[in-house]
């Protein structure tokens, strides 16, 4: 450990001291302080580890003497295209896109052809469009739909129904199906409906609507099913309601999840992985500078993210509310006290293991490889590592891309953390933490020194002056003038330690 990663270490202690006495009633009893709250610490700990992600990926890059300012749109774009790769449908059976609906001849015109699926005699759910819940077939019949100038546009189906109620040239519909029996919640025993003719197996997570012309919509999440031949039986962890009977029609939906859970995050840490090629490849082949090809990241990436979306926010919802999500905000519990009101509990929350793993292998390849060493030698002086047989380009791009996937990464927990992402906001200015978490912890910005020990300590202190904002309730637009001045002292810190390192190897060269 250097003189730098124990000074931030020192600032750390002093700052945690200061925390603790400012927030407490009285210097006797500090364990009345709000900053030792276990909701605060838990809260904290994250936030060092999903920032400390971000700060250990911009160490490399700043070591070799470069810098990252697109890490924050990096993990806007991950957060981005994990909530689109695991993005969720639930598809209705024998469902038709609406072409167009007439209330004067009872007539719904479908697009593609429904014959052979739907009967005369068939209850359809008409739905996203603007008519009542239920529809029943009387003919079917099968044409060819034209756009307004008279030309083919495909295959359609002429539907004569009872109910409609005003025109319509939108929406969908899909085939209802009969409730035959049912029983609701009784003690321990999950509600059940016993339902007619659906036409695919239901299985786990899979929802069923349930509709009645009169009383409303319910959505219920299935618990388990059986099939035995035309009949299904799904039992519900919700209740059914008080007014649910047979009159109610059924309308399944299989879940459809575009990506299994380990694919998306390898497919989100590739993509970044291939972004940081690319930035490392633009500076060592086409000899761009580092800050001009990662503002220019910065840029790009915030501006696809947005696309991607069509701006709109993207989440999780309660999808991953058991598997994924605790990722990102659970934790391991481990003490309880205190009862009634009282209670309080605290955790490790989970983004504390990947970072504490992230940062044993950074550590470990910094340190006790010869590709850590390459990276030292690198940012201490270009050229002589060349010289002296250092593939330098394979180096720099090999920070570039540590950087990008340490980004995504933490992009991952954020946006598990946070459950929505608004692509126009999120990550925003997350570069600064990193920056400034990386030069506090002992980075030159001239490159060829950095820890990472030194980089979580001064992601801590980030978060500590962070809370500490919060906590003495100083106004949050103070928030990016206190780190500009953290940055700003680092550098300064930097250069006066660099300027006595030169002085004291002056005077001990003109002494020998």
């Amino acid at each position: 450990m250097n003189a730098k990663s124990l000074g931030i270490f020192g600032l750390l202690v002093m700052l945690f001291v200061f925390m603790v006495l400012m927030t407490s009633d009285s210097l006797t009893n500090i364990f009345s302080s709000t900053f030792l709250q276990s909701n605060n610490l838990e809260n904290l700990l994250r936030r060092v580890s999903m920032y400390g992600l971000l700060g250990i990926g911009v160490a490399f890059v700043i070591i070799t003497g470069g810098i990252d300012l697109s890490v924050g749109s990096i993990v806007c774009l991950a957060g981005c295209l994990l909530g689109i790769f695991l993005q969720v449908d639930y598809q209705p059976a024998s469902v038709f896109e609406v072409h167009r609906a007439k209330m004067a001849s009872d007539t719904v015109i479908v697009h593609g052809n429904a014959n052979g699926i739907y009967e005369a005699g068939d209850r359809l759910r008409m739905y996203r469009g603007r008519q009542p819940a239920l529809l029943t077939v009387q003919n079917v019949e099968a044409v060819r739909l034209a756009d307004a100038e008279g030309e083919p546009t495909g295959v359609g189906t002429v539907l004569k129904v009872q109910g409609l109620t005003r025109d319509e040239d939108s929406g969908q519909v899909a085939k209802a199906f009969d409730v035959l029996d049912f029983r609701r919640v009784q003690g321990d025993q999950p509600a059940w409906v016993q339902i007619a003719g659906v036409p695919f197996e239901l299985s786990p997570r899979d929802r069923i609507a349930f509709f009645h012309p009169s009383l409303g919509l319910k959505d219920l999440v299935v618990r388990s099913a059986s099939r035995e031949g035309e009949l299904s039986k799904v039992e519900f962890e919700q209740p059914l309601g008080e007014r649910f009977s047979k009159e109610w029609m059924a309308m399944p939906t299989a879940r459809k999840q575009r990506m299994a859970i380990p694919i998306a995050i390898i497919s989100v840490l590739g993509i970044a992985a291939c972004l940081g090629l690319l930035h490392g490849l633009l500076v060592t082949r086409v000899h761009l500078q580092p800050f001009v090809v990662t503002l220019c990241g910065l840029l790009i990436y915030r501006g696809i993210s947005r696309w991607l979306v069509d701006d709109n926010p993207v989440g999780f919802g309660i999808e991953y509310k058991e598997t994924l999500s605790p990722l990102g905000s659970g934790k391991l519990s481990l003490l309880e006290w205190g009862t009634g009101d009282a209670a309080q509990a605290f955790g490790i929350p989970y983004p504390l293991f990947v970072f504490l793993i992230v940062a044993i292998i950074a550590a470990v390849f910094l340190n006790l490889t010869i590709w850590g060493r390459y990276l030292l030698a690198l940012g201490s002086n270009e050229e002589a590592a060349r010289y002296s047989g250092i593939r330098t380009e394979r180096v720099t791009i090999l920070a570039y891309v540590i950087c990008t996937v340490s980004a995504a990464t933490g992009g991952i927990l954020f946006a598990l953390d946070s459950g929505s992402i608004s692509p126009s906001s999120f990550g925003n200015f997350y570069e600064l933490y990193a920056i400034a978490a990386a030069v506090l912890g002992g980075c030159s910005l001239r490159g060829g020194e950095g820890s990472i020990f030194g980089v979580i300590a001064g992601t801590a202190v980030m978060m500590l002056l962070n809370n500490l904002i919060l906590l003495l309730k100083i106004p949050d637009r103070l928030e990016f003038t206190i780190i500009g001045l953290v940055i700003l002292l680092g550098v300064t810190l930097d250069e006066t330690v660099r300027r006595i390192a030169a002085r004291r190897r002056a005077m001990k060269s003109s002494q020998n």
